[in-house]
């Protein structure tokens, strides 16, 4: 551990918490920092690193151990999300993790056969799992999306079909299993008509098309078109028409998780501004011994820690269902917001520390600084999250 990593907290951290840190920590500098930059440049990573990341036992958090899964809690799942950020490579974290917003709707609201078929599949590595919610027409706002599943019966049996288009869907190009926001019922423009549907990547009538990005190069993003799409009512998940209350929970956890990366992000910035600023001679002396530089880096230490504390006291306050659920959700809004302010800030005082060779392709710093933007927006944006929380606590 370094010296000016956060301390185990005994009060959120058991010893086997530090241990999956540690093993975490160390897979990490081994499978995906040396490769970041290539993977970066390439446009996307080997698939094979899903099945690492399977054999490690990260893709099955809190999963049921009959479906290939571990039993965890919720600081599990914070520590992978600040020890994957260490690589400085957003784009391989969020497609190797897609499953991490795909699959929770089936865990949680999905048939027992439904489960069984896909979720084994998915933490074995085998298959991709994605979420497709954002549409060209609008993104927080869930509730006026306008891909439509028509409920149809005949010969073949009863299924749906979809038409339709999403935007900005991770791991789109590739997902083999995507989770999709659909409107069953057209005469309701509200969430009293949206359900969630599971589509198979190999369903006639999808087509993908590869976006390209400011950050996250390693991760594919597709815009995803459903052209009178057949899918089996089997593949419903939950109940028809009430699928928004299972998108809004699931937006929930994704935003804590994010907001963790978030926190991930910006101690690795310091770290390489750091270390640079202690190599890094000017006029005879380091720069770590100027006081306007050590100012930048403590300033960025204090906002850290300000951020990182703020997330683990939600994630004990969820654990416990500790206060009013509203107001819960409010703080993870808030969370989202106050952790990637500092994500964006850390990077663009890296950066700035780093001088010539911030601006260079290859440092973590430089990669981060491109992608701060996805992280403010993605999962919910700044302004919507602001909102959201004024509404939940009434103001």
């Amino acid at each position: 551990m370094s010296l000016l990593d956060a301390p185990p907290q005994p009060h959120y951290f058991t010893p086997e918490h530090v241990q999956f840190r540690d093993t975490v920590r160390d897979w990490v500098s081994r499978e995906i920092a040396p490769n970041a930059r290539d993977w970066d440049e390439a446009g996307g990573f080997p698939r094979e690193l899903y099945k690492k990341a399977s054999a490690l036992g990260i893709l099955g958090l809190d999963y049921a151990e009959e479906h290939g899964g571990t039993p965890s809690d919720l600081f599990y799942h914070l520590i992978l999300s600040e020890e994957l950020a260490r690589a400085g490579a957003g784009g391989v974290s969020a497609s190797l993790m897609s499953h991490s917003i795909g699959l929770p709707p089936i865990k949680v609201y999905g048939s027992p056969a439904l489960q069984a078929r896909v979720i084994p599949q998915v933490l074995s590595g085998d298959k991709i799992a994605a979420l497709a919610v954002t549409e060209p027409s609008g993104g927080s706002d869930v509730a006026s999306l306008k891909t439509t599943a028509v409920r149809q019966s005949d010969n073949a049996g009863d299924h749906y079909v979809v038409n339709g288009e999403k935007v900005f869907i991770t791991s789109g190009m590739r997902a083999d299993f995507i989770t999709v926001a659909v409107r069953t019922d057209p005469a309701n423009k509200g969430a009293g008509g949206i359900s969630a549907l599971l589509i198979e990547g190999d369903t006639p009538g999808l087509s993908r098309t590869k976006l390209d990005k400011m950050g996250w190069w390693a991760s594919d993003t597709a815009h995803l078109r459903f052209d009178n799409c057949r899918v089996p009512v089997a593949n419903l998940i939950g109940e028809e028409h009430k699928g928004f209350k299972t998108f809004m929970t699931n937006f929930n956890g994704e935003r804590l998780g994010m907001a963790a990366q978030a926190v991930g992000y910006a101690q690795t910035c310091f770290e390489e501004a750091l270390d640079w600023a202690r190599q890094r001679q000017t006029f005879g002396i380091a720069l770590s011994e100027r006081q306007v530089i050590r100012h930048k880096l403590m300033d960025m230490l204090r906002s850290i820690d300000v951020a990182r504390c703020h997330v683990y006291d939600l994630a004990w306050a969820q654990m416990h269902n500790h206060g009013d659920a509203g107001q819960r959700v409010a703080r993870i809004a808030l969370a989202k917001v106050q952790s990637t302010q500092c994500m964006q800030f850390c990077a663009d005082t890296a950066v700035q520390i780093l001088g010539g060779m911030g601006f260079m392709r290859g440092t973590k710093s430089e990669r981060i600084y491109r992608e701060v933007k996805v992280m403010m927006i993605g999962g919910g944006s700044e302004e919507i999250m602001k909102d959201l929380a004024a509404r939940q606590l009434g103001i």
